[in-house]
């Protein structure tokens, strides 16, 4: 995907028509179709589970705070996740803007073909720098979910998950690159969040992964 503008000002985001999804990035302005079917259907259902389980507490611990399509400030940098969660200790009301400036402690971004690669480039590499603790990417076409994590000390590491289809929580004493704003399991790592974890199936899986998530952070 190619920008819009270079040199881009939020005046110029707010230009872009409603029916896309309009961010920047580096200065550079990008403009992204609403996703297809499979892409909204994904987002909806986690988006359910995540409300449910952990906003509203039914079956769940509670103790966060879930939105759908936040906009996102950092800087001139302006991100729109699919889904971004905060820890109510973090953020225990929302504000009466219509963006946030406070990164989020979880984020979910669901690639489409037109938007893999600055949901893999930019977006990841913004979310490490803004200390972003997890990031999930699903892709609903090859029905994969990949997790990355930070830990409080700023050291990165990717989730475990078995072609069998199991899902582990990273190990926090994997080792990983201690180059400030980046994640990964070794220092050669180029991406921002590290390696991902192997595919797995996402209908079947993903509640297994949100509730591992809970318990995991519950030792931190």
């Amino acid at each position: 995907m190619k920008p819009l503008k270079k040199n881009a000002t939020y005046d110029d985001l707010r230009e872009v028509p409603e029916h896309f999804v309009a961010e920047i990035f580096d200065g550079e302005l990008y403009a992204s179709p609403r996703p297809a079917l499979p892409h909204t259907r994904t987002a909806s259902v986690l988006g359910a589970v995540l409300l449910n389980a952990f906003d509203r507490s039914r079956n769940g611990p509670g103790g966060w705070l879930v939105l759908n399509e936040p906009e996102l400030h950092f800087g001139n940098d302006v991100l729109v996740p699919d889904i971004a969660a905060w820890r109510r200790t973090c953020l225990p009301a929302l504000p009466p803007d219509a963006f946030l400036t406070l990164a989020p402690d979880w984020v979910c971004d669901v690639p489409s073909p037109s938007t893999e690669t600055i949901d893999r480039g930019a977006k990841l590499r913004i979310y490490a720098r803004e200390g972003v603790r997890h990031a999930w990417l699903i892709d609903p076409l090859r029905q994969s979910l990949e997790v990355f994590e930070r830990d409080r000390r700023g050291r990165g590491c990717s989730a475990r998950c078995s072609r069998a289809g199991r899902t582990r929580a990273p190990h926090r004493s994997m080792p990983s690159s201690s180059s400030s704003g980046r994640f990964g399991s070794s220092a050669t790592d180029r991406q921002p969040f590290g390696r991902p974890c192997a595919a797995v199936p996402i209908m079947t899986k993903s509640a297994t992964v949100i509730r591992q998530r809970a318990r995991a952070e519950t030792d931190v």
